[in-house]
């Protein structure tokens, strides 16, 4: 595999994207979910869906925010490490199903309920809205092979 991107980055060659974007990050993070949670569901999404972009770009914002390499390391294998809370583990498993509706339908109900019983609604919207941002940039850079440490 080359870590030549097949095309600058959409949001650069469009840049009247950008500003939606920008807008919608900014909207996301005023749910009120602390920002390592943000933080911990970006990096599993990400994982997920093979975005190394979004993976190494992930881990330093987190590291930058304060999160340790024992949690970091962890993240792919979260449900056996013992260095997360329940409100995490409730962020991550919905995380995961979102990020796997094609492989396993809609977000089972005792899913969103064990995420409900951590989150308000303002803050279950932001979780929605920032797995759903994820996916998108995990989608764009991983289509268009933005190598993972590149910047814009």
């Amino acid at each position: 595999m080359t870590n030549d991107a097949r095309m600058a980055n959409p949001a650069v060659v469009i840049p009247e994207a950008m500003p939606a974007i920008l807008g919608m990050i900014k909207a996301a993070r005023k749910g009120g979910v602390p920002e390592s949670v943000l933080e911990l569901v970006h990096l599993r999404a990400s994982q997920i869906n093979g975005c190394s972009f979004c993976v190494v770009a992930g881990v330093a914002s987190a590291r930058k925010n304060g999160e340790t390499d024992d949690r970091l390391h962890a993240v792919a294998a979260w449900r056996e490490a013992p260095f997360f809370t329940d409100a995490e583990r409730a962020a991550l498993e919905l995380a995961e199903h979102v990020t796997r509706l094609a492989d396993r339908g809609v977000v089972p109900d005792d899913v969103w309920d064990a995420a409900a019983a951590h989150f308000d609604e303002k803050q279950l919207a932001s979780l929605v809205l920032w797995i759903g941002l994820t996916n998108f940039f995990n989608r764009v850079n991983a289509t268009t092979r933005q190598p993972a440490g590149a910047t814009w």
